[in-house]
Order: structure tokens, then C-alpha cells, then sequence
């Protein structure tokens, strides 16, 4: 599925249009260059299954968790060099709980048989336009 965002209101709309369809057994790998709106993303998601706190990106705590619908975790891994820094690091245990996980620069190579995939990739195509590309269960 294709979404063309033309504004911040249009990102949110297609965050509860996600918010939605979602069960508590997701993992959704955000892609997409610096400035694209992963986090932004996140945050609007994050509001639309019931977070009342502000979202911040979790670049140098790796990895943040929130309360809501759902067990929340979001996951940065710009700073991150492989996929064994994050079980050093002890902030693996999310991905095999139930809940949603949000990854942004995704290391991971392996997930858990019982967790959906979304690959959600975004592409900034104007100063307020972006466009996303989503595929569920791949």
C-alpha cells in the first residue's frame, strides 16, 4: 500500500488508519533517510493507540517504552552497530513480549515466528510531503 502525507495531520491520519489494524503482535521496521519522519511517525502511532505522554526519539537510550493499548517499545538504532550490541545491551526481550515494537534502523536480523513484520519504508518527496510505502506480514 502507497500513502502520500502532505502534512503533519495527513501522517496522523494514516497512524490511526494503522492504529487500528494493529493486534499486539507487531513489529514495524520504519526505513527511510535522516529527516524523513520516522520519528514523527512514531509519535502519532504512539497517540493514536492511547499514549498520553510526548514521544521522544530514543537515539541515545536505544530503546524507550510506553503504556497504552498495548506494551509500547521504540527502538532507534542509528547508534548501533550490529545486532550483538543489542544483546549486550540487554533491550532484546521486547521483540518475543507481547506488544508492538517500533524499530527505526533496523539491525535486527532474526524476529520472533509469532510477531507480524511491517515494513513501513518513508520517503520525504517535498518539504512537507512524504510518501509511505507499507507492507504488512513481510
Amino acid at each position: 500500500m502507497e500513502y502520500i502525507s502532505n502534512s503533519l495531520e495527513n501522517t496522523e491520519e494514516l497512524a490511526e488508519l494503522i492504529a487500528k489494524k494493529l493486534e499486539g503482535k507487531e513489529i514495524i521496521l520504519l526505513k527511510g533517510d535522516l529527516g524523513a519522519g520516522k520519528t514523527t511517525f512514531t509519535k502519532a502511532l504512539f497517540a493514536a493507540l492511547g499514549v498520553n505522554e510526548i514521544v521522544t526519539s530514543p537515539t541515545f537510550a536505544f530503546m524507550k517504552e510506553y503504556d497504552a493499548k498495548f506494551k509500547l517499545s521504540h527502538y532507534d538504532m542509528y547508534r548501533v552497530e550490529n545486532e550483538d550490541e543489542l544483546f549486550e545491551l540487554g533491550i532484546t526481550d521486547n521483540l518475543y513480549e507481547k506488544g508492538i515494537c517500533v524499530i527505526e534502523w533496523n539491525k535486527f536480523t532474526e524476529f520472533p515466528d509469532n510477531k507480524i513484520l511491517i515494513n513501513i519504508s518513508i520517503e520525504k518527496i517535498g518539504d512537507n510531503s512524504r510518501k509511505f510505502v507499507i507492507n504488512w506480514g513481510e
